[in-house]
């Protein structure tokens, strides 16, 4: 006999599938909504389902865009400058260094980097889409904004070799950033610095 009714070790359980969320917190988060109004139940599921439902990815950049969409707005800008193309790992990165607000370049979203040990290389990302987005394109400096990790650094090399014979300027953020950090939990005075004093990966 189960102490615990299905629906709520379900919830549990999908709880517990989530990133830095482990059984103890997933359980507190389920009696949390079985004890909460209904209302507050209610709107969380409908989140998650326009969360699927309403959302799309930018068929230029891959950074997230509402559904039916086509194009990002940043993307779609004519206040953006063609010239400067960041790349990035995740959707979350775009919302941090947009944050700073110095940056006016449009963004490629690589959603990943490569780890051979995980089986993910270019494949897996959208890191030929970028080249062939760079080919005949005004884009005169990339900057590439991986997390400074193995990871990170082994994808950013991989990158830089197939870009230079384009003959595109090669940047990357400086390490104002800590190593083994993510950007998406820089302080925006961190930011700044890193896209401010940026440096060609020799």
């Amino acid at each position: 006999m189960r102490a615990i009714p299905d629906p709520v070790q379900n919830l549990i359980d999908a709880f517990s599938r989530l990133p830095g969320i482990g059984p103890k917190s997933a359980s507190r988060l389920a009696f949390f909504l079985l004890k909460a109004q209904d209302s507050l139940s209610l709107d969380l599921a409908d989140a998650l389902e326009a969360l699927k439902k309403d959302t799309s990815r930018c068929k230029i950049c891959f950074n997230i865009t509402k559904a039916g969409e086509d194009v990002c707005e940043i993307c779609a800008s004519p206040n953006r400058s063609d010239e400067t193309l960041c790349v990035v790992e995740e959707p979350l990165d775009v919302i941090a260094i947009e944050r700073t607000g110095v940056y006016q370049g449009k963004y490629h979203v690589l959603m990943g980097v490569m780890s051979p040990v995980d089986g993910i290389g270019p494949d897996q990302l959208t890191i030929f889409p970028l080249f062939e987005r760079l080919k005949n394109s005004p884009t005169k400096e990339v900057i590439i904004a991986t997390n400074p990790s193995m990871e990170g650094d082994t994808t950013a090399m991989y990158l830089k070799k197939h870009i230079d014979p384009m003959g595109i300027r090669v940047s990357r953020l400086a390490r104002g950033l800590p190593v083994g950090g993510d950007i998406e939990y820089a302080d925006q005075n961190t930011l700044e610095r890193a896209l401010a004093y940026r440096q060609k990966m020799d």
